[in-house]
């Protein structure tokens, strides 16, 4: 196979990265793909307002258990080989989507655009293989901002063609869209070395194991709100997360081949890392959650914009392509003082693009919060490129995939506990406006303040990793394969 630092790779490593945040982008258009139509969908599906909320969660859980899945068969069959297979679902659930007129067949097809959602650590892990070492830090990080410039275009996206179009128009486009990425990897990205853990057998009972405990803790977490937080049927998914997470930690610390290795998981570089990775998904969502209603909610409140949802995405809209301006900067940050360095930073700057919204809550200029997301997603654009340069350079080669889509399934659930703490915060401070409750002035400060200091506490954490001083500057990846396998062999 070709090196990738040979001159023909580094000459075409340019396309492959496009590529490959190209794919993310797609794959992340479905997160917010539904957003502008939320309040039509009882009508559209002809059904009720609880049972259309589980179109966005379905995505949610089914994301949430692929990811790791899509990464360990990675590892074992070739992580481009399992890129084209997570595009599969995504073409198929966009097509399944367009077609509905029902929710069954909805919630199934939003399930099935979830399982594409292995995509983006999938493409980060693929990059170590075909990415030449000196460009590897700012590719990385291009790719890891798509999640956030894909979450953030999608809003206008899907809001102008939902005002101008049939809504199935936005499923159709997706299914192209992907049908696309589909052709550029088959065509232009490269297969990659020789798949590291090529051979082993797939843990099966740990994937179904850690796919019950997630969509219990995550079903838990984001219907916590709808069914009541003392409520039997909540206490009681969030309990049997907790024991089916218990039982299938003794599994995997147990089994030959796992499907997370939690030996390597535990290292302090690499636990500490996910441990900030949980903390900057929530403080990354929060905004998400707040600076739309605050420019969406009526001007005669005294703090709401009366954007309409259209403006409101793209408002929104820079926030998420400063993510992919910012990152090779972080790179530049990175490569100079290492990757913990950029954490550090970049959630230090998402606190403070949280600390000046407070004074900017009340202003009637939608320029204040843009402000507050350009700042932020600055901060999340270094923190997000320098977590799976941090993942990389503490693991083998032949965990990287997994390892990658472990790092991503830590930041989906600092997103999905977010969303239930800043549910909470605002449905518990309200003000009453004509009749209704709408969350008061209040509630949006103290939401960002959540954010804030959680923000801080991933900046203290990221400071605290231990990174060792021969990887003080590393070049991700390069992390020595520390497997048993490999141990006895030098032996």
């Amino acid at each position: 196979m070709e090196s990738p630092d040979s001159p023909k790779a580094e000459s075409r490593s340019g396309g492959v990265v496009g590529i490959l945040a190209f794919a993310g982008i797609v794959a992340a258009l479905t997160q917010t793909l539904v957003v502008p139509l939320i309040g039509d969908l009882p009508k559209l599906l002809d059904t009720s307002a609880s049972n259309a909320s589980w179109v966005i969660t379905a995505t949610l859980l089914a994301a949430a258990v692929a990811t790791p899945v899509a990464g360990r068969l990675g590892d074992m069959y070739g992580k481009r080989r399992m890129l084209l297979a997570s595009l599969i679902p995504l073409v198929v659930g966009s097509v399944v989507c367009a077609l509905s007129s029902s929710v069954i067949p909805m919630i199934t097809g939003r399930g099935l655009q979830g399982l594409g959602m292995g995509v983006v650590p999938l493409g980060i892990s693929l990059l170590r293989d075909v990415v030449p070492k000196e460009k590897l830090g700012s590719s990385i990080a291009i790719m890891s901002a798509s999640m956030g410039v894909g979450g953030a275009l999608g809003l206008p996206f899907s809001a102008a063609i939902a005002e101008n179009a049939s809504w199935r128009v936005l499923f159709w486009v997706v299914a192209a869209l992907a049908l696309a990425v589909g052709t550029l990897i088959w065509f232009v990205v490269p297969v990659g070395r020789a798949n590291p853990a090529a051979g082993n057998s797939f843990d099966l009972l740990g994937a179904v194991g850690l796919g019950v405990a997630l969509v219990c803790l995550l079903l838990g977490v984001s219907k916590g709100a709808d069914w009541g937080w003392g409520s039997g049927t909540t206490l009681g998914l969030l309990g049997a997360a907790v024991v089916v997470l218990l039982a299938w930690g003794w599994w995997e610390l147990r089994t030959r081949e796992p499907l997370v290795d939690l030996r390597v998981t535990a290292r302090p570089q690499v636990l500490m890392t996910n441990v900030a990775s949980i903390l900057v998904g929530f403080a990354m969502y929060a905004q998400s959650l707040v600076v739309p209603q605050l420019l969406q909610l009526p001007e005669a409140t005294g703090y709401g914009l009366g954007q309409s949802m259209l403006a409101m995405g793209l408002w929104m809209a820079p926030g998420g392509l400063m993510m992919m301006v910012m990152s090779p900067i972080g790179a530049k940050v990175s490569a100079a003082s290492g990757p913990k360095v950029t954490l550090t930073v970049g959630a230090l700057i998402i606190s403070l693009g949280y600390g000046i919204s407070l004074p900017m809550i009340g202003t009637d200029s939608p320029l204040s919060l843009l402000a507050v997301t350009i700042v932020t997603s600055t901060g999340v654009g270094f923190a997000y490129g320098a977590m799976p340069a941090l993942i990389m350079s503490a693991v083998p080669q032949s965990e990287t995939a997994s390892a990658n889509s472990f790092n991503t399934l830590m930041r989906s659930i600092g997103s999905s506990v977010s969303a239930a703490v800043m549910a909470v915060v605002l449905a518990q401070m309200t003000t009453d406006f004509g009749g209704f409750a709408l969350p008061s002035e209040d509630g949006f400060r103290v939401a960002m303040l959540i954010g804030s200091g959680v923000a801080l506490v991933a900046a203290a954490v990221a400071f605290f990793i231990p990174v060792p001083k021969t990887a003080a500057e590393p070049e991700p990846g390069t992390a020595p394969d520390t497997t048993p396998e490999t141990a006895e062999a030098k032996a």
